[in-house]
């Protein structure tokens, strides 16, 4: 069967349902079969803005749990702040409501926090991790980061990311809102400690473009730190490499390498 045949079997597959977590109707999708994998969004994404491009690949080889987060996407919100505990927690709870007890995970950028949160957590529910353009300190991102969120309103938003959100919601209030509570949530953002990151002890691996919001000084030190870590730093910018819808460049192979990649670090 060809690859174009098996994403096309892998999509007529999908399962798209709502579970109820933590006071959130939570949005999940279900693709393909296999040891289960989740996918965890960027801030202010959707499953397919972040993850549109790689997703049918993996579909092809595992089965796919992709999580919209509070106020993300098809998500409800509730009156509360958003906190990368909280959405590690909301992950948590919607595995045991699907009955599965252990899973590999991928998250990237803000996603990728949540998923070192639910390996410092809960790490009874992981198998193995996947962190994409991760950093545990203030200090692991590109000069400016923090200042820049200081003045940041909607206007800096990226254009595909608030065409997406409006094409599920048609909500203007709601997109300014999933905006102001995914910035005040780095704005708050404490770093992790050593210890916390030495405490995971599933075997992780590390992926960020050589051009990424985190420096690769700061990929290196938190390989080191992470017992059972490995890095890698591809060409490119945040996102790009998976083909986030952001930095997707037409007609680039480098998504479907990187998942080739990814399905060989996890098949060990």
């Amino acid at each position: 069967m060809s690859a174009k045949a098996e994403a096309k079997q892998a999509n007529q597959n999908t399962i798209s349902r709502y579970a109820p977590v933590n006071g959130l109707k939570m949005y999940y999708e279900i693709h393909g079969e296999g040891n289960p994998l989740v996918l965890i969004h960027g801030g202010g994404s959707t499953i397919q803005t972040s993850f549109g491009k790689i997703l049918p690949l993996l579909a092809q080889h595992y089965k796919v749990i992709a999580v919209e987060l509070q106020a993300h996407g098809h998500t409800s919100d509730r009156d509360s702040a958003e906190s990368f505990e909280q959405d590690a927690n909301d992950v948590a709870v919607l595995l045991a409501y699907l009955k599965i007890n252990k899973a590999d995970f991928l998250g990237f950028s803000n996603g990728g926090h949540t998923a070192m949160q639910i390996g410092i957590s809960h790490p009874g529910i992981v198998n193995k991790l996947i962190l994409v353009s991760t950093f545990y300190k203030r200090d692991g991102t590109m000069k400016g980061f923090f200042e820049g969120l200081e003045s940041a309103n909607l206007g800096n938003m990226p254009a595909p990311l608030k065409e997406a959100y409006l094409r599920i919601n048609n909500d203007s209030t709601g997109l300014q809102n999933m905006f102001n509570k995914d910035r005040e949530r780095m704005l708050r953002f404490k770093d992790w400690t050593d210890d916390q990151l030495h405490s995971i002890q599933s075997p992780t691996f590390l992926i960020l473009g050589e051009h990424d919001v985190v420096t690769a000084e700061h990929a290196v030190k938190m390989s080191k730190i992470i017992p059972n870590a490995q890095l890698m730093i591809l060409p490119g910018t945040h996102g790009s490499f998976i083909g986030e819808v952001c930095a997707a460049e037409e007609g680039s192979k480098m998504p479907e390498a990187t998942v080739e990649i990814i399905k060989e670090f996890l098949d060990k």
